[in-house]
């Protein structure tokens, strides 16, 4: 053999060497050993990507990724094994979102602006929440870069996030596969410490598996029916868990847009996190869609659940806050057992940490994020500013849930003529049955001090259509009789904690556990009174239209939403099957078009307040959390005496109200 060929063969055997070398399976890691590893998690974010508020036009620094992401980065240096996770309802919820969905449709080749925020921190999965479907799978597809075989959808891959996003409940009708990859493994190199105290770096497998509210078939029926299924959380987990256990991660995380609810497991239940976790072969579940912290005291009394140090059912958990408010962080330790990690119940627990401690007290902005969306906000800026008409009436949510009815009016006003007019055309055996309108807060103070809608007498824009219908909802009326109408009522009245007259301490007036979106007012000449002394169910005393009284077998027609319409907020016959005009524009877009032909808007074009409390003669005060140094409206429009108890000075206050009628 020539020297050359000797040399090159050498070479060749040197190299054939090292890569099996390579390719040998490192030594097991010896039992004893442990990690800490941070789990980190944002959920409905609702592409809150600036601390800025479109509505009132400034910045707010209460609210924004961009903080969040400050957090992130802190977090990352205290714990340097982390994974970041989200658990859906990114896409929606801004005009900024509405604007890149809607006005400005980005091309295949864009990235959206909240999935650019998120690929500047680097995730590591996610999963989809109810409001990712609002926009139609066509544009779902295409943002998430997500080729599906759905009517609609796009067929080849666009720009999507740099992570995964998996989903394990939601198939295509025509081909029965998932509409995402259901589950997937996430590699993390991690530094451990051996049981001799040495440290070296090891790979942490982790497996991700995703689910999505099964009521979304409901909520979002126009965008979803024919086109996708749906099955409960928990016979997605059985499904898919074998085949992701099968390929041995070291870890398996559950990321689902849901809360906790311990009562029976039924498949299309809202809210599966309990029942999820519960599921063996989950290791760490991660929460959502409740817009709740968790561990935190609303959930202090769930059955086997630590909502202190943030366990359920035995396995650790966290949900974030909402709107770019807060961060979840699970700190987990892990010890090696007989070959495997396994959690360290003992030394592990979850926490929210919030972008602000205090009013004023904030975590500063990371720079990084704002420049990533500048132009696209600035275009969103201008849009809404639009003008449409004028008002001569101010509409606001202050006090809504004491006899305020603005901000709900004109969202009635507009419901009810749009139905009033296209109905006889498709149903004219319907076109003599009462119309009536239902309307709920969507901004009552639930996210903060500046979480009302506020819409001065003056020039009308598109914001101010925006501010008055916060989501991206469809018009749907359903037919019900008299008997409905009251149930409906009566689901709507408890919003209000039931009142001792006898109890000489201060009583809470609102129940905070009944969401205001779940608090409808009706209006379109009905009138109705409600007594908080009496037990839910059986507050509505008095209920008439035109004035006479409603019969429980009066037929009538009520102008909602999609979501009401369809089962949301779980209020007494609406499950979709009573619809009877679907309506193919959106209900912002409706009251838009309303103002925008009205022209100028006065106190005539809007029913007054169509209801009242039954007077109450209490021993002691009912209070409530209220806006500060707003006492105006409530005087402007003729509420019951309310005084302001106390300013919390953080931009809350607390108020009292007297119902004694005098």
């Amino acid at each position: 053999m020539s020297q050359p060929r000797r040399v090159l063969c050498c070479l060749l055997l040197a190299v054939s060497l090292g890569s099996c070398a390579s390719q040998a399976p490192r030594p097991a890691l010896a039992d004893g050993a442990t990690a800490r590893v941070a789990i980190l998690e944002t959920t409905d974010v609702h592409s809150s990507i600036l601390s800025y508020d479109y509505y009132k036009q400034k910045e707010d620094p209460s609210l924004g990724y961009e903080r969040v992401a400050t957090l992130i980065g802190q977090a990352r240096g205290e714990f340097p094994n982390s994974l970041l996770f989200d658990s859906g309802d990114t896409i929606q919820g801004t005009v900024l979102a509405d604007f890149q969905a809607k006005v400005q449709p980005l091309a295949c080749d864009e990235e959206l602006g909240i999935y650019q925020a998120f690929d500047a921190m680097g995730y590591d999965g996610g999963t989809a929440g109810n409001h990712e479907f609002n926009y139609g799978l066509g544009y779902l597809s295409q943002v998430s870069g997500t080729p599906m075989n759905v009517e609609g959808g796009t067929t080849h891959k666009c720009k999507g996030p740099n992570y995964p996003l998996v989903l394990s409940n939601v198939f295509s009708a025509r081909d029965g596969q998932p509409i995402f990859k259901p589950w997937t493994i996430v590699t993390k190199t991690i530094t451990v410490t051996a049981a001799d105290g040495r440290t070296q770096t090891v790979p942490l497998r982790v497996g991700i598996i995703g689910f999505t509210p099964p009521p979304i078939m409901a909520w979002d029926k126009q965008n979803l029916e024919g086109k996708v299924t749906v099955t409960g959380v928990v016979e997605a987990a059985r499904r898919y868990l074998p085949q992701l256990q099968a390929q041995h991660p070291d870890l398996v995380v559950g990321i689902l847009h849901g809360g906790l609810n311990a009562a029976p497991y039924t498949p299309d239940m809202e809210n599966g996190g309990w029942h999820l976790a519960g599921v063996d072969g989950i290791d760490v579940l991660l929460l959502g869609h409740s817009h709740a912290q968790f561990p935190g005291p609303r959930y202090k009394d769930l059955p086997d659940t630590d909502a202190t140090r943030g366990f359920v059912r035995g396995k650790p958990a966290v949900m974030g806050g909402f709107f770019g408010k807060d961060l979840g962080v699970i700190d987990l330790v892990l010890v090696r057992r007989d070959g495997r990690w396994v959690i360290d119940p003992a030394t592990s627990h979850s926490e929210v940490r919030p972008i602000c401690k205090a009013k004023g007290d904030c975590v500063p902005a990371d720079p990084a994020i704002a420049p990533l969306v500048a132009r696209a906000h600035a275009a969103a800026q201008a849009y809404v500013n639009t003008p449409i008409g004028t008002s001569q009436v101010r509409f606001t949510s202050y006090f809504t849930d004491q006899g305020n009815s603005s901000a709900l009016a004109v969202v009635n006003a507009a419901q009810r003529d749009y139905v009033r007019r296209e109905l006889p055309r498709l149903h004219p055996e319907l076109a003599e049955v009462p119309v009536l309108s239902a309307a709920a807060p969507f901004r009552s103070g639930f996210g903060g001090p500046d979480d009302y809608t506020d819409v001065p007498a003056g020039t009308l824009t598109l914001r101010s259509a925006a501010d008055l219908y916060f989501f991206p909802n469809t018009l749907a009326a359903v037919k019900v009789d008299g008997a409905g109408v009251k149930a409906w009522l009566e689901r709507s009245a408890g919003r209000y904690n039931r009142i001792d007259p006898a109890k000489a301490g201060a009583q809470a007036l609102i129940n905070p556990r009944h969401e205001s979106y779940n608090a409808d007012q009706l209006q379109g000449g009905i009138a109705y009174v409600v007594d908080v002394t009496k037990p839910v169910g059986a507050r509505i005393t008095t209920l008439t239209w035109q004035g006479r009284p409603v019969r429980p077998e009066q037929p009538f027609i009520v102008v909602s939403n999609n979501y009401r319409a369809s089962g949301g907020g779980n209020f007494p016959g609406l499950d979709g099957r009573n619809v009877v005009l679907a309506a193919p524009e959106g209900s912002r877009e409706i009251l838009a078009a309303w103002l925008k032909d009205k022209g100028t808007v006065t106190a005539a074009d809007i029913e007054p307040t169509s209801w009242r409390f039954a007077p109450i003669k209490a021993a002691g005060p009912l209070t409530f959390a209220c806006p500060p140094g707003k006492l105006d409206v409530a005087r402007a429009q003729k509420l019951p005496p309310i005084r302001e108890l106390q300013d919390n000075g953080d931009g809350t206050a607390q108020c009292v109200i007297d119902l004694s009628g005098k």
